[in-house]
């Protein structure tokens, strides 16, 4: 009567949603998750290879598309990012440092940006 069959939802909860640490770990299992989605589209393009030359290169004139290289670049920025969330992580496990450091997430997120904007100029150039 009255009884919620949910959880109570605690006051800190929200507060810790706000921290960066709970946006890094986000970031970090996001872009895991979309790089597992892209793996058989990967596998899938490197075997075209193994129905002749015809078919691979088939497969690099559709690739040779504006759109793609867009999709590339979010494959780059989505791979640095989760490059350095893991490294920052490794720190944080391994190294003799405790707490959060969020300092260790803003210099991940600068460099992925870095490697993001870096990729993307080479497609202009």
């Amino acid at each position: 009567m009255g009884l919620s069959t949910r959880p109570a939802r605690r006051r800190g909860d929200a507060r810790a949603r706000r921290h960066p640490a709970w946006w890094a770990f986000w970031l970090h299992r996001v872009s895991g998750l979309l790089l597992a989605v892209f793996l058989p589209l990967h596998f899938w393009a490197l075997g075209q290879a193994l129905h002749g030359a015809d078919a691979l290169q088939g497969f690099l004139r559709w690739a040779d598309q504006p759109l793609v290289h867009l999709a590339e670049w979010g494959l780059v920025s989505l791979l640095a990012l989760h490059m350095t969330g893991g490294l920052r992580l490794l720190l944080i496990e391994f190294g003799p440092w405790s707490g959060l450091r969020k300092d260790w997430i803003a210099v991940s997120l600068g460099v992925a940006l870095a490697a993001g904007m870096a990729y993307a100029l080479a497609l202009l150039g």
